[in-house]
């Protein structure tokens, strides 16, 4: 890795020239793999020795860089604290909205969770569910900042993150038809919940919760029941509890 790349690298750890080039950085050999078996576009893969021995030819073939380099060059210029495999630099994908015929029957909107650790796991958890799309309010944390994408193991690839004005559009898929559900201390037990045909569940900041913009537009909402005494869920862990209840019915 030259001076231009660790330059350009360490520059991508920042949201700011992450916007500028619609790039970002993938770190560690899980997270890599799975972008070489997307359709994501790469622009540059830094690898090492023994990551080498599981990256056929024909794959550095395709990528316009690809250098060998060294763990200790990869934690110096990556977020990783450790990383023996690679850094990949990456286009960020651009996807459309859903229509309301496309839109699927279950999906996440998120109201500012700031959080990237939480948003990484949120993303990982959508996969496992089968959730294709994500909604992220304007002052959610970056969704390709490099400790999300770390979180995700993988999960980056498959959802598709929408950063929108989350009342507008949460309120035109309202009009055309779909529920929106939030999730909230004084909402209905998901235990008795029962989503109709098309919704979209909103989860809120790890501080402060749904914001009242949003609580105002809410269809429904539901709560997870406390049986002990502790104040409050992790906004990752209560949408892994919500997705299983509402994938269930």
């Amino acid at each position: 890795m030259n001076k231009r790349w660790s330059k350009e690298v360490k520059g991508l750890l920042q949201k700011k020239k992450r916007k500028e080039s619609n790039r970002f950085i993938v770190e560690g050999q899980k997270n890599i793999q799975e972008l070489i078996n997307s359709n994501l576009e790469i622009d540059a893969l830094f690898y090492t020795e023994k990551f080498k021995e599981v990256l056929p030819p024909s794959v550095l073939n395709k990528i316009p860089v690809s250098d060998i380099t060294t763990p200790v060059l990869l934690k110096q210029n990556g977020s990783l604290q450790t990383n023996d495999s690679g850094l990949a630099i990456a286009k960020m994908p651009s996807y459309s909205l859903p229509s309301i015929e496309t839109i699927s029957n279950f999906s996440l909107a998120l109201d500012d969770v700031r959080d990237p650790g939480n948003l990484g796991t949120i993303l990982r958890i959508a996969d496992w569910y089968g959730i294709s799309d994500i909604f992220l309010s304007k002052n959610c944390t970056d969704a390709f900042a490099p400790k999300v994408i770390a979180s995700t193991m993988g999960a980056f690839t498959r959802i598709k993150c929408h950063v929108v004005d989350l009342p507008e559009i949460l309120s035109n898929y309202k009009k055309n038809g779909v529920q929106l559900i939030g999730a909230d201390m004084d909402g209905e037990d998901i235990h008795n919940f029962t989503p109709e045909n098309k919704s979209i569940m909103v989860m809120g900041s790890e501080s402060h919760g749904i914001s009242q913009e949003i609580h105002s537009i809410l269809s429904a909402k539901i709560t997870i029941p406390r049986y002990g005494d502790s104040e409050s869920l992790n906004v990752a862990v209560a949408t892994a509890i919500i997705c299983d209840n509402i994938k269930r019915v």
